[in-house]
Protein backbone atom coordinates (compact mmCIF):
# COMPACT_ATOMS: atom_id res chain seq x y z
CA UNK A 1 0.00 0.00 0.00
CA UNK A 2 1.44 3.42 -0.87
CA UNK A 3 0.83 6.92 1.02
CA UNK A 4 -0.83 9.49 -0.67
CA UNK A 5 -1.78 12.89 0.44
CA UNK A 6 -5.21 14.47 -1.34
CA UNK A 7 -5.77 17.88 -1.17
CA UNK A 8 -9.34 19.24 -1.57
CA UNK A 9 -8.55 20.58 -4.92
CA UNK A 10 -7.72 17.10 -5.98
CA UNK A 11 -3.97 17.46 -5.92
CA UNK A 12 -2.13 14.35 -4.96
CA UNK A 13 1.51 13.94 -3.61
CA UNK A 14 2.55 10.16 -2.90
CA UNK A 15 5.01 8.64 -0.47
CA UNK A 16 5.94 5.68 1.63
CA UNK A 17 3.30 4.94 4.19
CA UNK A 18 4.77 4.07 7.22
CA UNK A 19 1.36 3.03 9.57
CA UNK A 20 -1.47 5.22 11.65
CA UNK A 21 -4.94 5.09 10.06
CA UNK A 22 -5.77 7.35 7.24
CA UNK A 23 -7.32 11.10 8.45
CA UNK A 24 -8.10 14.55 7.46
CA UNK A 25 -7.11 18.00 8.46
CA UNK A 26 -6.03 21.19 7.77
CA UNK A 27 -2.38 20.66 5.22
CA UNK A 28 -0.14 22.89 7.30
CA UNK A 29 3.81 23.21 7.27
CA UNK A 30 6.55 23.57 10.14
CA UNK A 31 9.66 25.09 9.59
CA UNK A 32 11.35 23.97 12.97
CA UNK A 33 14.64 21.59 12.79
CA UNK A 34 13.71 19.45 15.51
CA UNK A 35 11.06 19.70 18.71
CA UNK A 36 8.88 17.07 16.18
CA UNK A 37 6.91 15.72 19.77
CA UNK A 38 6.19 19.37 21.33
CA UNK A 39 4.55 19.90 17.67
CA UNK A 40 2.62 16.48 17.79
CA UNK A 41 1.17 17.56 20.82
CA UNK A 42 0.83 20.79 21.24
CA UNK A 43 -3.54 21.38 20.81
CA UNK A 44 -2.74 24.31 18.67
CA UNK A 45 -2.65 21.56 15.97
CA UNK A 46 -5.97 20.12 16.34
CA UNK A 47 -7.36 19.27 12.69
CA UNK A 48 -4.02 19.74 11.21
CA UNK A 49 -1.60 17.31 8.88
CA UNK A 50 1.69 18.62 9.74
CA UNK A 51 4.34 18.96 7.00
CA UNK A 52 7.97 19.34 8.52
CA UNK A 53 10.34 20.91 5.81
CA UNK A 54 13.28 19.44 8.19
CA UNK A 55 14.50 16.80 6.27
CA UNK A 56 15.42 14.29 9.02
CA UNK A 57 12.45 13.30 11.07
CA UNK A 58 12.66 10.83 14.48
CA UNK A 59 16.51 10.74 14.33
CA UNK A 60 16.38 12.00 18.45
CA UNK A 61 13.95 9.30 19.23
CA UNK A 62 11.12 9.72 21.79
CA UNK A 63 11.49 11.57 25.49
CA UNK A 64 7.68 11.92 27.14
CA UNK A 65 8.96 14.82 29.16
CA UNK A 66 9.25 16.60 26.15
CA UNK A 67 5.22 16.29 25.47
CA UNK A 68 3.33 19.50 25.65
CA UNK A 69 -0.01 17.78 26.57
CA UNK A 70 -0.71 14.35 27.21
CA UNK A 71 -2.04 13.58 23.81
CA UNK A 72 -0.99 13.53 20.44
CA UNK A 73 -3.27 16.09 18.42
CA UNK A 74 -1.94 16.28 14.99
CA UNK A 75 -3.90 14.45 12.21
CA UNK A 76 -1.31 13.35 10.20
CA UNK A 77 2.51 13.91 10.01
CA UNK A 78 4.40 14.12 6.18
CA UNK A 79 8.21 14.20 6.13
CA UNK A 80 11.47 14.02 3.70
CA UNK A 81 12.90 11.28 5.71
CA UNK A 82 12.09 9.33 9.12
CA UNK A 83 13.86 7.26 11.83
CA UNK A 84 13.22 3.83 10.78
CA UNK A 85 16.44 1.61 11.44
CA UNK A 86 17.01 -1.78 13.68
CA UNK A 87 18.14 1.03 16.33
CA UNK A 88 15.51 3.09 17.18
CA UNK A 89 11.70 3.28 15.30
CA UNK A 90 10.36 5.17 18.45
CA UNK A 91 8.98 7.90 16.70
CA UNK A 92 7.04 6.02 13.99
CA UNK A 93 5.84 3.96 16.81
CA UNK A 94 4.57 6.09 18.94
CA UNK A 95 2.71 7.76 16.13
CA UNK A 96 1.31 4.75 15.10
CA UNK A 97 0.23 3.74 18.51
CA UNK A 98 -1.75 6.90 18.32
CA UNK A 99 -3.45 5.69 14.85
CA UNK A 100 -1.46 8.95 13.29
CA UNK A 101 -0.67 8.35 9.58
CA UNK A 102 2.78 8.82 8.62
CA UNK A 103 4.30 9.49 4.91
CA UNK A 104 7.35 9.85 3.95
CA UNK A 105 9.61 10.43 0.72
CA UNK A 106 7.12 13.17 -0.47
CA UNK A 107 8.37 15.80 -2.32
CA UNK A 108 8.25 18.13 0.64
CA UNK A 109 9.81 20.84 -1.03
CA UNK A 110 6.87 20.78 -3.71
CA UNK A 111 4.30 20.41 -1.17
CA UNK A 112 5.42 23.40 0.70
CA UNK A 113 5.91 25.45 -2.30
CA UNK A 114 2.51 24.48 -3.27
CA UNK A 115 1.09 25.21 0.49
CA UNK A 116 2.66 28.80 0.36
CA UNK A 117 1.29 30.10 -3.01
CA UNK A 118 -1.97 28.39 -2.73
CA UNK A 119 -2.66 29.01 0.88
CA UNK A 120 -4.13 26.31 3.91
CA UNK A 121 -6.47 23.64 1.92
CA UNK A 122 -7.84 21.09 3.34
CA UNK A 123 -6.60 17.26 2.69
CA UNK A 124 -6.64 13.53 3.57
CA UNK A 125 -3.15 11.57 4.13
CA UNK A 126 -4.46 7.83 2.88
CA UNK A 127 -3.17 4.59 2.18
CA UNK A 128 -4.40 2.83 -1.05
CA UNK A 129 -3.46 1.04 -3.84
CA UNK A 130 -3.73 3.61 -6.33
CA UNK A 131 -4.76 7.42 -7.27
CA UNK A 132 -8.30 6.34 -8.18
CA UNK A 133 -8.62 4.67 -4.39
CA UNK A 134 -6.88 7.43 -2.81
CA UNK A 135 -9.27 10.26 -4.08
CA UNK A 136 -12.66 8.27 -3.08
CA UNK A 137 -11.29 7.58 0.38
CA UNK A 138 -10.09 11.32 1.12
CA UNK A 139 -12.97 12.75 -0.42
CA UNK A 140 -15.13 11.25 2.14
CA UNK A 141 -12.37 12.07 5.06
CA UNK A 142 -12.71 15.50 4.22
CA UNK A 143 -16.11 16.07 3.71
CA UNK A 144 -16.52 14.56 7.10
CA UNK A 145 -14.07 15.90 8.71
CA UNK A 146 -15.64 19.34 7.91
CA UNK A 147 -18.46 18.69 10.17
CA UNK A 148 -17.08 19.42 13.22
CA UNK A 149 -18.09 22.38 15.40
CA UNK A 150 -16.03 25.33 14.37
CA UNK A 151 -15.16 26.52 17.85
CA UNK A 152 -11.82 24.25 18.12
CA UNK A 153 -10.96 25.86 21.32
CA UNK A 154 -13.45 24.80 23.33
CA UNK A 155 -12.63 21.36 21.58
CA UNK A 156 -8.90 21.53 22.90
CA UNK A 157 -9.67 22.95 26.27
CA UNK A 158 -9.77 21.34 29.52
CA UNK A 159 -13.21 21.02 30.59
CA UNK A 160 -12.72 20.45 34.57
CA UNK A 161 -10.91 23.62 36.78
CA UNK A 162 -7.41 23.06 37.85
CA UNK A 163 -5.13 24.32 40.92
CA UNK A 164 -1.42 24.08 40.83
CA UNK A 165 0.43 25.27 43.29
CA UNK A 166 3.64 27.29 42.35
CA UNK A 167 7.32 27.58 43.12
CA UNK A 168 7.36 31.32 44.13
CA UNK A 169 5.54 31.42 47.58
CA UNK A 170 5.42 35.27 47.45
CA UNK A 171 4.26 35.14 43.78
CA UNK A 172 0.61 36.31 42.32
CA UNK A 173 -2.01 34.32 41.74
CA UNK A 174 -3.27 33.50 37.99
CA UNK A 175 -6.20 32.71 36.72
CA UNK A 176 -5.08 30.77 32.99
CA UNK A 177 -7.89 30.90 30.48
CA UNK A 178 -7.18 27.27 28.64
CA UNK A 179 -7.61 28.08 24.61
CA UNK A 180 -5.24 24.57 24.37
CA UNK A 181 -2.44 24.92 26.29
CA UNK A 182 0.75 24.13 25.75
CA UNK A 183 2.42 22.78 29.39
CA UNK A 184 5.40 24.88 29.37
CA UNK A 185 3.17 27.91 29.45
CA UNK A 186 2.09 26.84 32.59
CA UNK A 187 5.31 25.53 33.75
CA UNK A 188 6.94 28.96 32.87
CA UNK A 189 4.41 30.34 35.44
CA UNK A 190 4.79 28.62 38.02
CA UNK A 191 8.42 29.46 37.91
CA UNK A 192 6.42 32.89 39.10
CA UNK A 193 3.74 32.59 40.81
CA UNK A 194 2.31 31.15 43.79
CA UNK A 195 -0.92 29.41 42.25
CA UNK A 196 -2.46 28.93 39.10
CA UNK A 197 -6.09 28.49 38.56
CA UNK A 198 -6.48 26.86 35.26
CA UNK A 199 -10.17 26.87 34.02
CA UNK A 200 -11.80 25.64 30.70
CA UNK A 201 -12.12 28.07 27.68
CA UNK A 202 -16.04 28.92 28.58
CA UNK A 203 -15.42 29.67 32.10
CA UNK A 204 -17.49 32.73 33.41
CA UNK A 205 -16.40 36.35 34.58
CA UNK A 206 -17.30 35.44 37.76
CA UNK A 207 -16.22 32.42 38.24
CA UNK A 208 -12.73 33.53 37.05
CA UNK A 209 -12.91 36.42 39.40
CA UNK A 210 -14.00 34.19 42.56
CA UNK A 211 -10.30 33.10 42.83
CA UNK A 212 -9.18 36.46 43.47
CA UNK A 213 -6.66 36.70 40.78
CA UNK A 214 -3.87 39.22 40.61
CA UNK A 215 -3.65 38.62 36.54
CA UNK A 216 -5.28 36.65 34.22
CA UNK A 217 -3.36 34.51 31.41
CA UNK A 218 -4.96 34.16 28.09
CA UNK A 219 -3.08 30.44 26.49
CA UNK A 220 -2.59 29.04 22.78
CA UNK A 221 -4.77 27.64 21.11
CA UNK A 222 -6.25 26.09 17.85
CA UNK A 223 -8.40 27.30 15.32
CA UNK A 224 -10.45 30.79 14.12
CA UNK A 225 -10.27 33.16 16.94
CA UNK A 226 -13.60 35.00 15.47
CA UNK A 227 -15.20 31.33 16.54
CA UNK A 228 -14.41 31.06 19.72
CA UNK A 229 -17.59 31.30 22.24
CA UNK A 230 -18.33 33.03 25.40
CA UNK A 231 -14.20 33.95 26.40
CA UNK A 232 -14.26 36.96 23.90
CA UNK A 233 -17.05 38.52 26.12
CA UNK A 234 -15.60 37.04 29.35
CA UNK A 235 -12.28 38.44 28.51
CA UNK A 236 -13.99 41.83 27.56
CA UNK A 237 -15.33 42.04 31.01
CA UNK A 238 -11.37 41.22 32.31
CA UNK A 239 -9.95 43.75 30.52
CA UNK A 240 -9.48 46.69 33.15
CA UNK A 241 -10.29 44.74 36.12
CA UNK A 242 -7.11 42.79 36.35
CA UNK A 243 -3.74 42.67 33.96
CA UNK A 244 -4.13 40.47 31.18
CA UNK A 245 -1.28 38.73 28.66
CA UNK A 246 -2.53 36.97 26.22
CA UNK A 247 -0.06 34.24 24.16
CA UNK A 248 -1.08 33.39 20.62
CA UNK A 249 -4.58 32.80 20.32
CA UNK A 250 -4.44 34.20 23.58
CA UNK A 251 -3.35 37.43 21.53
CA UNK A 252 -5.91 36.94 19.17
CA UNK A 253 -8.84 36.59 21.55
CA UNK A 254 -7.41 39.62 23.70
CA UNK A 255 -7.44 41.73 20.35
CA UNK A 256 -11.45 40.68 19.51
CA UNK A 257 -12.25 41.44 22.99
CA UNK A 258 -10.56 45.40 23.31
CA UNK A 259 -12.63 46.02 19.27
CA UNK A 260 -9.90 44.52 17.23
CA UNK A 261 -10.38 42.70 14.25
CA UNK A 262 -8.66 39.46 12.79
CA UNK A 263 -7.86 37.68 9.63
CA UNK A 264 -6.80 34.64 8.38
CA UNK A 265 -3.23 34.46 6.99
CA UNK A 266 -2.61 32.85 3.81
CA UNK A 267 -0.42 30.33 5.10
CA UNK A 268 0.06 30.49 8.80
CA UNK A 269 3.60 31.05 10.23
CA UNK A 270 4.61 27.79 12.20
CA UNK A 271 7.99 27.03 12.58
CA UNK A 272 10.84 28.18 15.34
CA UNK A 273 13.12 30.52 13.31
CA UNK A 274 10.62 33.33 13.03
CA UNK A 275 12.49 37.09 13.27
CA UNK A 276 10.66 39.28 15.76
CA UNK A 277 11.73 42.93 16.18
CA UNK A 278 10.79 43.43 20.24
CA UNK A 279 10.26 47.30 21.24
CA UNK A 280 9.71 45.91 24.98
CA UNK A 281 12.92 44.51 25.17
CA UNK A 282 14.52 46.67 22.84
CA UNK A 283 15.91 43.78 20.73
CA UNK A 284 15.69 41.48 17.54
CA UNK A 285 15.61 37.80 17.74
CA UNK A 286 14.29 34.58 16.52
CA UNK A 287 11.07 32.97 17.73
CA UNK A 288 8.73 29.99 18.06
CA UNK A 289 5.60 30.71 16.07
CA UNK A 290 2.30 28.57 15.45
CA UNK A 291 -1.07 30.03 13.92
CA UNK A 292 -2.67 30.61 11.17
CA UNK A 293 -4.59 34.16 11.93
CA UNK A 294 -3.31 37.75 12.53
CA UNK A 295 -4.86 40.60 14.33
CA UNK A 296 -5.21 43.61 12.09
CA UNK A 297 -3.20 46.45 12.87
CA UNK A 298 -5.72 49.16 12.22
CA UNK A 299 -8.43 48.01 14.35
CA UNK A 300 -6.74 48.58 17.63
CA UNK A 301 -7.48 50.90 19.73
CA UNK A 302 -5.76 54.32 19.99
CA UNK A 303 -4.95 53.46 24.14
CA UNK A 304 -3.02 49.90 22.15
CA UNK A 305 0.83 50.54 21.19
CA UNK A 306 2.47 47.62 18.57
CA UNK A 307 5.26 46.31 19.97
CA UNK A 308 6.36 43.97 18.43
CA UNK A 309 6.21 42.93 14.50
CA UNK A 310 6.97 39.88 12.36
CA UNK A 311 10.49 40.76 10.78
CA UNK A 312 9.24 38.30 7.66
CA UNK A 313 5.67 39.83 6.57
CA UNK A 314 5.40 42.71 9.46
CA UNK A 315 2.37 41.40 10.60
CA UNK A 316 1.68 42.58 14.47
CA UNK A 317 3.25 39.96 16.85
CA UNK A 318 2.30 41.85 20.42
CA UNK A 319 0.51 45.07 21.65
CA UNK A 320 0.80 46.47 24.69
CA UNK A 321 -1.60 49.14 27.05
CA UNK A 322 -0.22 50.16 29.86
CA UNK A 323 -3.47 51.99 30.65
CA UNK A 324 -5.48 49.43 30.77
CA UNK A 325 -2.62 46.74 31.55
CA UNK A 326 -2.79 44.05 29.11
CA UNK A 327 0.56 42.47 27.01
CA UNK A 328 -0.56 40.41 23.91
CA UNK A 329 1.98 38.46 21.97
CA UNK A 330 1.50 36.60 19.12
CA UNK A 331 4.42 34.10 19.05
CA UNK A 332 4.99 31.62 22.16
CA UNK A 333 7.99 32.86 24.54
CA UNK A 334 8.11 29.98 26.37
CA UNK A 335 9.51 27.81 23.20
CA UNK A 336 9.65 24.39 23.07
CA UNK A 337 10.70 23.73 20.21
CA UNK A 338 12.20 27.38 19.98
CA UNK A 339 15.04 30.13 21.31
CA UNK A 340 14.29 31.37 24.61
CA UNK A 341 15.18 34.95 24.17
CA UNK A 342 11.33 35.73 24.37
CA UNK A 343 10.88 34.39 28.09
CA UNK A 344 12.19 37.76 29.42
CA UNK A 345 8.23 38.64 28.51
CA UNK A 346 6.79 36.65 31.48
CA UNK A 347 9.26 38.47 33.76
CA UNK A 348 8.21 41.97 32.31
CA UNK A 349 4.26 41.19 32.25
CA UNK A 350 4.67 40.15 36.12
CA UNK A 351 6.70 42.95 37.17
CA UNK A 352 5.78 45.77 35.37
CA UNK A 353 2.52 45.32 34.53
CA UNK A 354 1.05 43.33 38.38
CA UNK A 355 2.81 46.93 39.81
Amino acid sequence: MKAFLVLESGEMYQGVWHGGKDRAGEVVFNTSHSGYEEIATDPSYFSQIVVMTAPMQGNYSTDPLAWESQRIWIEGFICMQIQKSTRDQGWIKTLTENQVPIASEIDTRRLVLRLREGGTPWGALVQAENEKQAQEKARLLIDEKKKIEKDWVWLASRRQKEVRQGENFVGPRIAVLDFGTKENILKELLHHCRELHIFPSRASTSEILACQPDAIMLTNGPGDPADVQVAIDTVKNLVGQKPVFGICMGHQILALAVGAKTYKLKFGHRGSNHPIKDDLLQKIYVSSQNHGYAVDAETLPRDVKITQRNLNDGTVAGFLSTERKFLGIQYHPEACPGPHEARQLFQYFLTKLLL
